[in-house]
């Protein structure tokens, strides 16, 4: 019986290249600003039409400022590379969503909130993060700019097949543990090169009552481990989200997708590649310490001692630890901090609104810590104001800016100065990702939430 990942992948097959890749049909290709400028340049060059515009989707995010939207941007790289999208989208008469429409975000939450990113699918873009719409039970991964010219002209991909493997999770999570305490969990334990070369399914107790924003944060994080993407097969609480978004099906087609999409799992006796079993209770909400997402800890845990650490691993340990300026065996909680970062593709949805706005309620922001409270789309930031969870925020000393990547990558104006330590909601925490110096230890929203009242890292639980 086959896994779910090769039902997808070779319901999607045009045709295989005897002693090379797959060709693979693509049904959602997503562009933003940063990646798309040399493939639309190839495609002026050769003379091409998109082959599928109504396939198509552009918007920035990137390169947006999360602060002043409706008036020109400052930065003269960022503004060409909006304003060259715009242009491109409407040339190649591409759906486009431009800054200060209402449909704009990040690409990774307005995919899946709009009803495009639906199960079964191939889903592309040229951005290693688009494994994040894998949770509902698509087969979706990054690809390189040549690639995404690839995709406009024919609607197809050259690729190598992919190995399976199945990540489990059994048992059920405690009190403050969430959807990013388990990816960051599972980078620890594979670390970040763990899965390279596999497609990943996520299965098990905790991943089958995990909500699909929940589901969007892991897997967001399996690029993380190295894997070509990670996916969950659809069920109930799948096509609950979906059922009745823009772009999902409607009436009689609804009752067809749905029934098709039932059959999206794998069989009882599907074989995997490598199958790995993970226990629910041995996960407690996760900080990291180092300069890569595996290089991670539960909150109440020191950073290794040296001598636990493998040779090889030794030199690239010690490099990590003096550019986060810290020692072997040390404590983190405790440690003070001097930015938050709530939002990016990875933890900027309302659920994880709901989670910050639920420690911070009738608390006030610590004093010496600077907050960036980014929601993912202008559909996150209307659903904030449309709870009333801005007003606990806003009680609390806290602003919300304006959607966009933000301070997960730093290519606009959202960036934590050099030597500041920032507990950050995002996906990766190498050298400078936040900013030139910057120091980023990676948790989820309680987590950051947490840090933000106290301006040290503090374990959630301690307020839930």
């Amino acid at each position: 019986m086959n896994t779910l990942f090769d039902k997808i992948w070779d319901k999607h097959v045009v045709q295989i290249v005897e002693d090379g890749p797959t060709q693979l049909y693509i049904d959602r290709l997503y562009c933003h600003e940063v990646t798309s400028p040399q493939a639309f340049d190839g495609m002026r060059a050769r003379g091409l039409k998109c082959f599928r515009p109504k396939q198509i989707f552009c918007m920035p995010d990137h390169n947006t400022p999360t602060h002043d939207q409706d008036k020109p941007i400052a930065d003269p790289v960022s503004k060409k590379q909006v304003d060259t999208l715009s242009r491109n989208a409407a040339e190649f008469g591409l759906t486009h969503y431009g800054m200060m429409d209402k449909n704009n975000g990040i690409i990774h939450v307005v995919g899946p909130e709009k009803g495009l990113s639906l199960p079964g699918m191939t889903i592309v873009c040229g951005d290693s993060h688009t494994s994040t719409h894998g949770a509902m039970g698509a087969v979706a991964f990054g690809i390189g700019t040549s690639e995404v010219e690839m995709v406009m002209a024919s609607q197809c991909i050259l690729q190598q097949k992919p190995k399976s493997m199945r990540i489990s999770i059994n048992g059920k999570l405690g009190k403050g543990v969430t959807a990013k305490d388990v990816a960051l969990y599972l980078m620890a334990q594979l670390t970040t090169s763990g899965a390279t070369g596999y497609f990943v399914e996520y299965a098990g107790d905790v991943v089958k009552i995990m909500s699909m924003e929940g589901r969007l944060t892991l897997c967001n994080l399996s690029i993380e481990m190295g894997a070509r993407g990670g996916f969950i097969a659809p069920d109930e609480t799948t096509f609950a989200y979906l059922k009745g978004r823009e772009y999902a099906p409607k009436g009689e087609d609804w009752e067809k997708a749905v029934a098709y999409w039932k059959t999206l799992k794998s069989g009882e006796d599907a074989v995997f590649d490598k199958e790995l079993v993970f226990n629910a209770e041995d996960i407690e909400p996760r900080i990291t310490y180092g300069t890569n997402p595996g290089m991670g800890i539960g909150i109440s845990e020191c950073i290794p001692d040296i001598e636990s650490i493998d040779d090889a691993g030794k030199a690239s340990f010690q490099k990590a630890l003096k550019y986060m300026n810290f020692t072997p065996g040390e404590k983190l909680a405790g440690h003070p901090i001097d930015y938050v970062f709530l939002g990016a593709c990875t933890n900027g949805r309302i659920e994880d609104f709901r989670a910050f706005a639920s420690i911070v309620k009738g608390r006030r922001k610590a004093e010496n810590v600077v907050a960036w409270l980014v929601p993912g789309s202008w559909a996150v930031d209307s659903q904030i104001r449309q709870e009333g969870i801005d007003k606990i925020l806003e009680t609390a000393g806290f602003e919300i800016r304006q959607p966009g990547c933000s301070a997960c990558l730093a290519m606009n104006d959202d960036k934590v100065p050099a030597g500041k330590y920032s507990v950050s909601t995002s996906n990766r925490n190498f050298e400078g990702r936040q900013g030139p110096g910057a120091r980023t230890i990676l948790a989820s929203p309680l987590t950051a939430a947490a840090a933000a009242i106290t301006g040290k890292i503090t374990d959630p639980r301690e307020f839930l």
